[in-house]
């Protein structure tokens, strides 16, 4: 009779494995890449400030119902504040990715990282990887130990996303507090608000509720770059009222490839800055403006000194669209492409 009734448990617990692994099989596999940032960090009784502090796999294991929506693989890629990242390990970051996602199994990847600069890193992701798998960049406005975190519910809309249909064709975007941004059209608005990620007149791609996606719109045309073995250094600097352009004359004798310079209105400067404009651009280094406004973009629209149009016609490449971190990444890129040659950029700014 006990032998009986140990095997019939037995078979039990079989079964119940079997069927447990053939429920898991079904599920869509999502590789979450964890980086760091206020997603992962709680506050120090030292410091009184938040701090890196929760592991990868500690986080995820955190999210309310997440084995129910996928087979989730974790992946520690690093633990750090965003405002310590840099162009290097994004590469590193998108090499990663791209490593997870040649897996076919894999559906999509899931990128924790920190606000201050994900939407410059999706964006680096967005120009770099290979694969055309959805990747979701997420993180939080509020720190793990909050009384009420945000965290935990943006992994699950992050996979979620990265696991339906209706998500494809997207690429790289940044989701937080349910909207789905496009990487190239994202910005940061608030620096405490969990509604901080928009993306302006160019509107959401999509909305996630109650366990699904609705797609409002499609994503801007991709461009992908190869990852250089080493990227040129490019500086960002933003013009004001009274600018004499030595910053300009600074970064060039520094040795800068390239110049991102945040001009005002639809993409200007004054007098000053354009003569330092000058000076960067017989030296060879290329120049894009871009504008610190936060809606539309730049145009050549004036032809005082340093206007839009008298830059254009100097060699003065305009960012179009874009702000000046994400132009700064792009020319990067663009630069390290074209080997330098500055006749070449034009075609990568016009979007």
């Amino acid at each position: 009779m006990k032998r009986t009734v140990f095997t019939m448990f037995a078979i039990c617990a079989v079964a119940c494995i079997l069927f447990a692994a053939s429920a898991r099989a079904e599920l869509p596999k999502i590789a979450i890449v964890t980086t760091g940032g206020t997603i992962a960090e709680k506050l120090d009784p030292k410091t009184g400030g938040a701090v890196p502090a929760v592991s990868g796999k500690v986080l995820t294991e955190a999210v309310p119902r997440l084995s129910k929506v996928a087979d989730i693989e974790v992946i520690e890629f690093s633990n750090i504040d965003s405002s310590q990242m840099t162009p290097a390990m994004w590469a590193k970051l998108s090499k990663t990715v791209d490593k997870l996602l040649a897996n076919p199994a894999i559906k999509g990847a899931v990128v924790t990282h920190g606000t201050d600069t994900m939407a410059e890193g999706a964006y680096f992701l967005e120009l770099t990887l290979k694969s055309d798998k959805p990747v979701v960049f997420v993180g939080a406005m509020r720190d793990a130990s909050d009384i009420s975190p945000d965290g935990p519910a943006n992994i699950l809309n992050a996979v979620i996303q990265a696991s339906s249909k209706a998500a494809e064709g997207w690429g790289v975007t940044v989701t937080l507090n349910q909207f789905v941004n496009s990487a190239a059209n994202v910005r940061k608005t608030n620096s405490t608000n969990v509604q901080t990620f928009d993306s302006g007149e160019k509107g959401y791609l999509g909305y996630i509720c109650m366990g699904k996606v609705i797609r409002y719109n499609n994503a801007p045309k991709r461009m992908t770059f190869p990852i250089p073995a080493e990227l040129p250094g490019v500086t960002l600097l933003q013009t004001f009222a009274g600018d004499d352009g030595s910053l300009v004359r600074y970064a060039v004798d520094k040795g800068a490839k390239g110049i991102v310079i945040e001009g005002v209105g639809a993409g200007n400067v004054n007098a000053d800055v354009y003569e330092a404009v000058k000076y960067a651009l017989a030296k060879g280094v290329a120049v894009v403006v871009t504008t610190s406004v936060y809606h539309s973009g730049v145009w050549p629209m004036y032809g005082d000194q340093g206007g839009g149009a008298t830059l254009q016609k100097a060699g003065v490449i305009l960012g179009g669209d874009l702000d000046g971190p994400k132009v700064r990444i792009l020319l990067m890129l663009a630069l390290a492409q074209e080997n330098g040659n500055r006749a070449r950029l034009n075609k990568y700014f016009s979007r």
